[in-house]
């Protein structure tokens, strides 16, 4: 069983693939709450430089490059998860978890991360997540 509070509490760095720059739009709104809630977040978005004052990566490769995210965030159609999933294990470098937010599951991807020791989370909000198990920002 996943530890969800320890591993909220120990994780630093939280990519998220689809955080967008439209202040209205879900994602947006959980990467300034993470920020506010102390985490370093790395943006991954195909256009921009910069994100809630963050460096913009525009793929999971190229994060990868260089940030060593402990949990990657995932804000795409679940059809995306098993390419986004297919580039973290062809970089060398595996986070902890693999969080697929609310309405987002693909079990390919899941079988693909969990094969190689990556938690993986699916259909579950991180900011309500952490709103409820470490009381919220």
């Amino acid at each position: 069983m996943l530890d969800m509070p320890l591993i909220l509490k120990e994780a630093k760095k939280i990519a998220i693939v689809g955080l967008s720059p439209d202040v209205s739009k879900d994602s947006h709104q959980v990467g300034k709450y993470l920020l506010n809630a102390h985490y370093q977040v790395v943006p991954i978005y195909p256009k921009g430089d910069s994100i809630l004052g963050q460096k913009v990566y525009h793929d999971m490769t190229e994060a990868l490059r260089t940030e060593r995210p402990d949990i990657v965030v995932v804000f795409r159609k679940s059809e995306a998860c098993v390419q986004i999933a297919q580039e973290i294990l062809a970089s060398g470098f595996l986070p902890k978890v693999f969080w697929m937010q609310l309405g987002i599951s693909n079990a390919q991807a899941k079988d693909m991360l969990e094969s190689q020791g990556i938690s993986v989370v699916a259909n579950q909000c991180i900011k309500i997540e952490h709103q409820r198990l470490l009381g919220g920002q």
